[in-house]
């Protein structure tokens, strides 16, 4: 619950600290003293949209600080979650600065957040009721959200979104295959001929070096073998001479004769014999080479018509022939694709059939717990209708089918009979300002149990209503905050309403040369009747004195709803 507010250089108010308690503490003083303006500021500091408009003329910065205790499960969860916390006495303090640039820091603690984390705990600590709240009751489109948030559903609801979320997700999926499917149907002659002038080419890693080697080898032929074969006698000779390997031996052995008398032969002797070796297999390597050169006339041809095809395939296909070989498998695995596809797409169609059918079954589960708790919630609603002197009307709601949304597969409407007699119709065509006024707060009654927020702030829920009705608002205001354990503020101009409050604090608003400045003040005893003498009378006359006492004595001291009756 809220606690503490701080106010600093917010609009007319130069600083403020309010203490506010449990049960129902009412706002009250003149119109244009600033009571909307700490609504205004709680907003600030529950992370609503901040305005530099809100700053206090000639200030630098305005500062909101609220102090919250008795923290939810809900709002614990978010803290841990956000790597936040709160004081180590329970309490949560938020704390939102505003600059005159239109800058805005906030703080849980000492700890920095975004504004959107401080909005979702405001959400969670404070639900600020006000004209506009009224108005959303006129938009049909509010309507199915009301009904599950006053019907407490829960279960249904999140049953139905988990179907829908699969449903919608094998949808796109199913979607995107039968998309794939038919972009790839439409190029798979084309896949199908690469495929096949690849796989039919059998090409080898790096054969495009080794083709144009072996070409340039056989457009060589016949120099290569010439040279070969006088290289061959150069080594081995002829009939006519010796070759150089018999010149070396010969000299080996010449030098390996005069080493018997000179060392330094012998050394160069047995290099010789040292090298001779590698010479002789050189020989011998020559000679093969040589041999082996009866080059086969046509297999230039068939190198060239060989490299080719390949060098013609790389240019089509990515410049290498392990490029070329990349891109076939590619192109196999696109045509495998195919043909697995379509398996794909026959069990994706099989599971949508099977998710549609619990779609469908959890939107038939969810229509029911919504035509069960559009029952209760018409019931519940008429009887407080009926305290609130509206016994005439009749609040019902519509359930129509519709097309499956996120929401579910219904259309809610609350539809209003204002008389006996007469036909529901639509809230926007029957209700007066006061009787929406009334209707909500007769929602917020019945929602009051099933809904954790614990403090409920009503900005002039008063419009349109006075004398016996205005009492049993205030009644029903106190009411929620005595017996259903919540905190409830409101800003009111009638006295009916003021007397049924636990606490009440005054805003005054007070010229001081050329500055203007906004106080609050906790009233008791004397004070509260005097306020409420002012806002009967518009001054205080001891009749209008006398009126505030009796209502201050008698309005709280009203045990139950028949005391109205």
């Amino acid at each position: 619950m809220l606690r503490q507010l701080y106010i600093d250089n917010v609009a007319v108010i130069e600083r403020a600290e309010i203490a506010l308690g449990d049960g129902l503490t009412v706002l009250t003083g003149e119109t244009g003293a600033g009571k909307s303006i700490l609504i205004d500021a709680l907003s600030v500091v529950l992370g609503e949209r901040a305005s530099r408009d809100l700053i206090r003329t000639g200030c630098p910065f305005a500062t909101v600080t609220a102090v919250f205790d008795d923290l939810s499960e809900s709002v614990l969860a978010l803290l841990e979650q956000q790597g936040l916390s709160h004081e180590d006495d329970g309490t949560l303090l938020l704390r939102r600065r505003i600059s005159a640039e239109n800058k805005s820091q906030c703080f849980v603690g000492s700890q920095p957040c975004t504004a959107a984390t401080m909005r979702e705990l405001g959400r969670m600590l404070v639900n600020i009721h006000g004209q506009h709240e009224n108005q959303a009751l006129l938009s049909v489109d509010r309507h199915l959200e009301y009904l599950d948030r006053l019907g407490d559903l829960k279960e249904e609801p999140a049953r139905y979104k988990e179907c829908y979320r699969r449903y919608c997700a094998t949808h796109r999926a199913l979607n995107k295959q039968l998309r794939a499917r038919e972009e790839a149907a439409q190029r798979e002659d084309m896949l199908r001929f690469q495929a096949e002038e690849i796989e039919s080419a059998s090409l080898i890693a790096g054969e495009e070096e080794t083709l144009a080697s072996r070409r340039e080898i056989l457009h060589n032929a016949e120099k290569i073998g010439r040279w070969l074969r006088m290289s061959e006698r150069i080594f081995d000779g002829d009939e006519q001479e010796n070759g150089a390997l018999g010149a070396l031996e010969q000299a080996m052995m010449l030098l390996r004769d005069a080493g018997k008398f000179m060392p330094q032969a012998q050394e160069l002797s047995e290099r010789l014999g040292a090298v001779l070796p590698e010479l002789q297999d050189v020989a011998a390597n020559t000679s093969v080479l040589s041999g082996a050169k009866d080059f086969d006339p046509g297999e230039l041809d068939a190198v060239e018509e060989r490299l080719a095809l390949v060098r013609r395939l790389c240019d089509k296909y990515g410049g290498t022939t392990e490029a070329v070989i990349a891109f076939g498998n590619q192109v196999r695995a696109a045509l495998n694709g195919l043909e697995q596809a379509q398996d794909s797409i026959e069990a994706l169609s099989a599971q949508l059939e099977n998710e549609q059918q619990q779609l469908v079954e959890a939107a038939a589960a969810l229509t029911s717990a919504r035509r069960k708790a559009a029952e209760r919630f018409s019931t519940a609603v008429c009887e407080q209708l009926r305290f609130l002197d509206m016994p005439r009307v009749t609040l019902s709601v519509s359930i129509e089918p519709t097309s499956m949304t996120a929401t579910g597969a219904d259309k809610v409407e609350f539809l209003l009979s204002a008389n006996p007699g007469e036909p529901p119709k639509s809230i926007a065509k029957v209700a007066s300002g006061g009787e929406l006024s009334r209707i909500m707060l007769a929602m917020k009654s019945v929602m009051a149990s099933a809904d954790e927020i614990p403090t409920l702030i009503f900005d002039e829920i008063d419009v349109g209503i006075s004398g016996h009705a205005a009492a049993k608002v205030g009644y029903r205001l106190r009411r929620l905050g005595a017996t259903e354990g919540k905190q409830v503020l409101c800003v009111t101009h009638l006295a009916q309403i003021a007397a049924c409050a636990h606490h009440q604090l005054l805003i005054e608003k007070q010229v001081t040369g050329e500055s203007t400045f906004t106080q609050v003040h906790a009233l008791t005893g004397n004070e509260r009747a005097k306020e409420l003498a002012r806002i009967i009378g518009g001054e205080v006359t001891p009749l209008s004195l006398q009126t505030a006492e009796d209502m201050l004595v008698r309005f709280p001291s009203l045990a139950d709803e028949s005391d109205f009756l």
